[in-house]
């Protein structure tokens, strides 16, 4: 990593010119005295997967000093539904290396995120962030092998209608503006996030756009790059919050709901992950994707029907999960085939050099390393889900694959190379098996694959307990049949109704 700081966005990072993983409790002190800030934020994930908030305003250093140093308690039994109010406080301590500069506190107002620690001061076992870490701290004592993910925020804005410069109807991919009208909330999304610490790829319109006589329903998207998959699952949850707080700002509704009406492009939550080795990619080998690499993706295949109770958690999850589209339904992976659920994107391979070199005169013969851009994409979240548990069971699924003996023949088995879906491959898709079509199937491959993820304590069986009684409470099973038995009319509204309850999943 260089350590020329002058054009990192992160506010912190260009005063004190070091990386967030080296910043003290000094630092923030200094940063605090120098820059006016006033008032200080704590924040931590609940139960329901929403960013906390605990504020503080600073009464002077020595304050300012215990509460960087010492934490402060919380009611846990307020924020988790399996904690009994009878023993439930809990401690939220600050990490340093989150520090950012809140941008919507007209108050000049410092945040932190915050990790849980029980009554005895030891790591909270229960909390999603702590069975990340704990997932991923498996993985390399286990395998030798480090995991980093970055995710896709898809995200549709809704706003009054206007007939002037209307995209086509789903064919906004890429679009610009005025064609498309909310670039520039995007882009401010975008300022924000990386000005905060997240590490973004980059933004853009998606697919999904439609009108009714009323609204505009335009899909945006903003990705991330890989990085530490604790980090990643702090990103992307900062950016829901960025993206929701100015949608408030510019009183429009957001949503990153898996469906907004039926026949339109729903949003998922792509997460692209890249397995490391003594801090180098161990994707490829030998110019082709790696041993390991293909291990991992025949551990997530294994327990992709249980991995959809972290990652699709309401029954509109569902909706968009359907065949013949871009949402994954058949358990298979494949290169840059986005009907699979693991699709490998397109590498930087063969003549990929020669590119820049034909699109400008003057650029020099410059190699790229591609090994440290290739990743593999698990397609089927969506916006529903809990980011930490579903970061946590990828990682679960990744060290199930690399120890697995077997792992490299049922990669092979499961690998499809065509369009499943054109007639003249149907002997390929009759031998796929299928994820699961609603929240109360998601519920009963948990109980089937549970044993994976209680291994070695990573998740408590609680909490995946917890999970299964809430997936079987929304009594879905055979709902899209029911549904389609349903005259027009009614299945309309029907459809309708349960949009609009999950539309702030």
């Amino acid at each position: 990593m260089s350590t020329d700081f002058s054009m990192c966005p992160n506010l912190l990072v260009q005063y004190l010119q070091k990386s967030p993983e080296n910043f003290t409790k000094k630092d923030i002190i200094d940063f605090v005295e120098n820059n006016g800030i006033e008032m200080l934020n704590f924040h931590y994930i609940g139960g329901d997967g929403r960013i906390k908030t605990l504020n503080f305003v600073i009464l002077g250093r020595e304050h300012l000093e215990q509460v960087l140093q010492a934490g402060e308690r919380v009611d846990g039994s307020s924020l988790f539904n399996h904690m009994e109010a009878g023993s439930s406080d809990l401690y939220v301590v600050p990490k340093y290396k989150s520090a950012f500069v809140n941008p919507f506190s007209e108050i000049p107002t410092l945040g932190l995120f915050c990790r849980y620690f029980d009554k005895d001061g030891k790591p909270l076992a229960s909390s999603p962030g702590n069975i990340l870490l704990r997932a991923h701290e498996q993985l390399v004592k286990e395998t030798g092998y480090e995991l980093q993910a970055m995710g896709e925020l898809e995200y549709y804005l809704i706003s009054e209608r206007e007939d002037l410069f209307e995209a086509k109807d789903q064919r906004a991919y890429h679009e610009s503006f005025p064609f498309t009208k909310w670039e520039d909330l995007r882009k401010e999304a975008m300022y924000y996030i990386a000005q905060m610490g997240g590490k973004i790829k980059y933004g853009h319109s998606e697919v999904g756009n439609f009108h009714d006589e009323l609204f505009n329903y335009e899909q945006n998207e903003i990705e991330y790059l890989p990085t530490r998959i604790d980090e990643a699952a702090e990103q992307l949850i900062l950016g829901k919050w960025v993206l929701r707080s100015l949608a408030y700002k510019y009183d429009v509704n957001l949503s990153f709901a898996p469906k907004i009406t039926v026949g339109k492009a729903g949003s998922g939550l792509h997460i692209h992950m890249k397995l490391m080795k003594d801090g180098v990619s161990a994707m490829e080998q030998d110019g082709r994707m790696s041993d390991a690499a293909r291990k991992a993706i025949a551990g997530i295949l294994k327990l992709s029907p249980s991995l959809t109770a972290f990652g699709n958690t309401v029954p509109t999850s569902y909706l968009r999960l359907v065949p013949h589209q871009e949402a994954p339904t058949n358990i298979c992976w494949g290169d840059r085939n986005r009907s699979t659920l693991v699709r490998v994107p397109l590498g930087w391979s063969g003549e990929a050099d020669k590119m820049i070199q034909i699109a400008n005169a003057t650029a020099t013969n410059d190699k790229i390393d591609a090994s440290e851009k290739q990743t593999f994409e698990f397609r089927c979240p969506d916006g529903s889900a809990d980011i930490y548990l579903l970061l946590a069971g990828l990682t679960v699924a990744v060290r199930h694959g690399l120890k697995d003996p077997d792992a490299l023949k049922k990669a092979e088995e499961l690998y499809v190379g065509v369009n499943i879906f054109e007639d003249k491959h149907k002997d390929v898709l009759s031998r796929l098996k299928q994820l699961p079509v609603n929240c109360f199937q998601s519920a009963q491959e948990m109980k089937k694959q549970m044993a994976a993820y209680l291994e070695g304590g990573v998740f408590p069986e609680n909490i995946l307990n917890s999970l299964v009684e809430m997936l079987e409470a929304y009594d879905d099973n055979q709902l899209s049949e029911k549904l389609f038995e349903l005259p027009d009319e009614e299945r309309f509204k029907r459809i309708y109704d349960i949009v609009m309850k999950y539309m702030h999943c």
